[in-house]
C-alpha cells in the first residue's frame, strides 16, 4: 500500500447536543491515526432564532459548537479524498441542516469533481429504534448521486460485534442523557481508519490489500 500518500478526510456533521459531535471527533481521531489529514466541520442551522428558542439550550449549544468548528464548504468537499457525513435522526431521516450542505454541492456534482471520492455515514438518535439505520441508509442515496464510492463498515473489525451498525457508527442518547460509551466510540474510530485506508487505496494509486 502507498504509505506515502496522505488521504484528506472531511468529516461534516450536524449536532444539536453532543452525541453526533462526539462520534465525529472519534472518526476524525481514527482517520488521523491512519495518517489522514482531517477537517472537522459542523453544518449550520437553517432556522431562525425564534424557532431555536422553542428548544431550551439550542441557541447556546449551537453558538458553542460553531465557535469550535468552521462550517463545511464546497471547497472542503473538493479538497477531500473522503467525505464522512454525520447527522442526528430527524423522523427517520437526515437533518435539514446537513441536507442543506449536501444540496449545496450541486456545482461540484455538475462538474464531476466528486466522482470517485470515498463516502461514509454515521449518526445518532434520541430514542431506541428511533431510526438510526434508516437515517444512514437515507444518506447513502445522495452519496450515490454525487458519485461517491460508498464505504460502510460491515463486520470488518471486532468493535462491530459490540456496537454500531454495518452501515456506520451510531448512538442512542436516551433523550440526551447518555453520551457515546467506549464501545460506540471504538466503532467510530474504526470507521475513520477504514475510510482513510480505502481513500488511500483509491486515491493514492495503490492496490487494495486490506480495508479492515
Amino acid at each position: 500500500m502507498n504509505a506515502f500518500f496522505k488521504p484528506k478526510v472531511l468529516v461534516a456533521f450536524y449536532s444539536r447536543n453532543s452525541s453526533t459531535e462526539l462520534l465525529a471527533k472519534a472518526i476524525a481521531e481514527g482517520a488521523a491515526g491512519e495518517g489522514a489529514e482531517v477537517r472537522l466541520r459542523r453544518a449550520r442551522e437553517v432556522v431562525g432564532p425564534a424557532v431555536m428558542q422553542q428548544s431550551p439550550g439550542w441557541s447556546e449549544r449551537a453558538e458553542q459548537m460553531n465557535a469550535r468548528y468552521e462550517a463545511p464548504t464546497e471547497a472542503d468537499a473538493e479538497w477531500a479524498d473522503a467525505i464522512v457525513l454525520g447527522t442526528p435522526t430527524r423522523f427517520g431521516s437526515i437533518s435539514s441542516e446537513l441536507k442543506a450542505y449536501i444540496d449545496g454541492l450541486g456545482g461540484l456534482w455538475f462538474q464531476g469533481k466528486l466522482n470517485g471520492k470515498v463516502g461514509s455515514a454515521f449518526g445518532a438518535t434520541s430514542s431506541l429504534h428511533g431510526g438510526n439505520e434508516s437515517t444512514l441508509l437515507s444518506m447513502y442515496t445522495p452519496m450515490a448521486h454525487l458519485g461517491l464510492v460508498i464505504v460502510p463498515l460491515g463486520y470488518a473489525d471486532a468493535a462491530m460485534f459490540k456496537a454500531g451498525t454495518p452501515y456506520g457508527a451510531t448512538h442512542v442518547s436516551k433523550l440526551d442523557t447518555v453520551e457515546p460509551d467506549a464501545e460506540h466510540l471504538d466503532v467510530a474510530r474504526f470507521q475513520g481508519r477504514r475510510v482513510a485506508t480505502v481513500a488511500r487505496a483509491l486515491r493514492g494509486g495503490a492496490n487494495v490489500e486490506s480495508v479492515a
